[in-house]
């Protein structure tokens, strides 16, 4: 069946929270986290066809970006060449997860696939956010749900599959300069991505050296960011909040903030 939304109030939170989809989300999520608990990003794991199958449809979705340039516009933020990337993504989705699925798994890609097309952003506002990254993770756990990821893929999961999502939406962001999706500002450390921080947090668990004193270490960040994933967020994070800033600002009020933005 299509999806539909069916969390518009805050009341309908208590439903979704007793729903076994949310027991399933759930498992999913704290299952991958418990699977990488101390490993890095480039440990050897297996990479199986399906992983390397979703690699190739990431890979399309990041062609796409180098394919629809930004276009020239009056503001700095919100490029309307996001929605015209974000229409082949919405004509193209079944045609992507169809090339990832089995066959005999063929009548659950139209219901898979709008998951897909909530992981990108919204075309209307053009931003993105933690609501986007989420329906990602259930785009991976549908996945699992039928089948076509299996217990031993577990890393590649979260190493190779979601780990190049957050690369190809890095490029998003910033190709496009989207807005971040209903920020909270300090309810998390990234206006943009949520689940890193989680599982980036597990590979550290019981790290030998590095604490959570190194985070704003620019070169411990520099030299550990290939490794954890939570380091990764923070180089991120730096690397976009300055693009903004100077993007923003104007060049006279730039010099006397300088050193304090590159402080925070």
């Amino acid at each position: 069946m299509i999806p539909k939304k069916e969390i518009n109030m805050v009341p309908d939170m208590a439903k979704w929270k007793r729903s076994q989809a949310y027991a399933d989300y759930m498992g999913f999520i704290l299952t991958l986290n418990e699977g990488i608990k101390g490993k890095k990003l480039t440990c050897e794991y297996k990479v199986s066809e399906p992983i390397e199958n979703l690699v190739t449809l990431l890979n399309t979705l990041d062609q796409w970006i180098d394919e629809t340039p930004p276009v020239d516009q009056p503001s700095r933020f919100g490029n309307k060449a996001f929605r015209t990337w974000y229409a082949k993504v919405d004509q193209g989705a079944e045609t992507l997860v169809a090339a990832v699925v089995l066959k005999q798994q063929a009548e659950a890609v139209p219901e898979v696939a709008v998951y897909l097309k909530e992981s990108v952003g919204n075309s209307t506002r053009i931003d993105y956010g933690t609501g986007h990254e989420a329906a990602f993770a259930a785009f991976l756990c549908c996945l699992c749900k039928i089948g076509v990821l299996r217990v031993d893929d577990q890393l590649a999961i979260v190493f190779k599959v979601f780990n190049r999502y957050l690369e190809v939406m890095r490029k998003l962001q910033k190709t496009y300069r989207m807005e971040p999706a209903g920020s909270q500002g300090v309810w998390g450390l990234d206006d943009f991505q949520f689940l890193p921080f989680i599982w980036g947090s597990s590979q550290l668990i019981d790290h030998p050296n590095l604490e959570p004193r190194h985070f704003v270490d620019e070169k411990v960040v520099n030299e550990h960011h290939k490794d954890y994933m939570f380091l990764e967020c923070i180089r991120f994070i730096t690397e976009v909040r300055l693009e903004f800033f100077l993007a923003s600002t104007p060049f006279a009020m730039q010099i006397p903030l300088w050193k304090s933005t590159i402080y925070l």
